[in-house]
């Protein structure tokens, strides 16, 4: 069951946008890798805001995404790709819908 969560907002540099979308395409394969990241989602907020939402059975997992690959990445790359710093809100799930699964 799907417990928590983060939801992240990444503002591109002018410039950047397209960047930044290569950068969260390629952030699926890190994710995949992780174990404890069942639901991972980059998505396109408007032409210079993005973002990512994903989905942690627990807080462990929550926390070894933080601390993953897919994270160290960005932060490394943050100030060349965005115009401030990422905003990381961690989330509580209170219901889910999932027909796909």
């Amino acid at each position: 069951m799907v417990k928590c969560g983060l939801l992240v907002r990444l503002e591109a540099k002018p410039g950047k946008e397209q960047a930044v979308a290569d950068f969260l395409a390629a952030g699926l394969e890190m994710t995949n890798r992780e174990a404890g990241t069942p639901i991972w989602f980059a998505i396109k907020l408007s032409p210079t805001t993005f973002g990512v939402f994903d989905a942690f059975a627990n807080e462990d997992g929550r926390q070894a995404h933080l601390n993953g690959d897919m994270a160290k990445a960005l932060m490394a790359r943050a100030s060349e790709l965005l115009a401030t710093s990422p905003s990381v809100e961690p989330i509580d799930v209170l219901a889910m819908k999932n027909k796909l699964a």
